[in-house]
């Protein structure tokens, strides 16, 4: 699909002096962007390691999506006045942000079906942004990356049926678990209660979190799969986060 154009989008009358809305919702595109640049890149680098043409064709799919979505987002923050790009390009280059690349098939599948996961349940939260152009990129992303997470869930189920090979499955598990946490932010913050107050997002992102946590516990089980210790996760987490499979 193309990715979305628009002229002029103005912010809504009610926020339109507010300079913490507007830095607020530049936040949110930075955050989006970065995290569009990196799938694509995920992708990319490990599609030498894709066994299969139907499946290379299916990560080829994906690579192009994500670069959409990151049009979209860098197209619609300079309209609010700025490089996103620029940004972007910036931060890869210095490494102030950084999501690690998969070097194998199963890493791949892992990456997708948590990573992946979390950008859904993150993504959800702005489906009825008060911003409104974002919430039409929100749900034009989720509309297309409907299937990402189930295809790795896939590859994980499959990996996982020989029960010799799941250490090395839950050595994944636990390295990208914390990086897909890192999606939804800090929980019960400063920026996070305003952000639900001005309807940049409906939820707290702690509340979401465990959601995510709750929705990953089934394929855990049947892959036997346990969660790592909350201090490895290098992540901050709601006090009363439920782990118990």
């Amino acid at each position: 699909m193309k990715a979305i154009r628009r002229k002029n989008t103005p912010i809504a009358a009610r926020f339109r002096n507010d300079p913490r809305y507007l830095s607020t919702v530049k936040q949110l595109l930075e955050s989006q962007a970065y995290r569009e640049s990196m799938a694509a890149h995920l992708f990319g680098h490990a599609l030498k390691f894709v066994p299969e043409l139907r499946y290379k064709k299916i990560i080829a799919s994906h690579i192009v999506e994500e670069l959409e979505h990151y049009e979209d987002t860098v197209n619609l923050y300079g309209e609010l006045g700025g490089d996103l790009e620029a940004l972007v390009t910036d931060q890869l280059a210095t490494g102030k942000k950084q999501v690690p690349l998969a070097e194998n098939w199963l890493e791949l599948g892992v990456a997708q079906f948590l990573f992946d996961r979390a950008g859904e349940f993150q993504l959800n939260l702005y489906r009825n942004c008060s911003y409104a152009p974002y919430a039409r990129i929100v749900g034009k992303i989720l509309e297309e990356e409907e299937e990402h997470e189930g295809f790795g869930e896939k590859v994980v189920k499959e990996f996982c049926k020989d029960k010799r090979k799941r250490p090395m499955a839950q050595k994944f598990f636990n390295n990208w678990l914390g990086v897909s946490l890192l999606s939804f932010g800090r929980p019960d913050s400063v920026g996070n209660r305003y952000a639900v107050e001005v309807g940049l997002k409906s939820r707290e992102s702690g509340e979401v979190m465990q959601d995510f946590i709750n929705d990953i516990k089934p394929v855990m089980r049947e892959c036997g799969l346990k969660f790592p210790p909350k201090k490895r996760l290098g992540v901050e987490l709601p006090e009363n986060i439920d782990l118990r499979l």
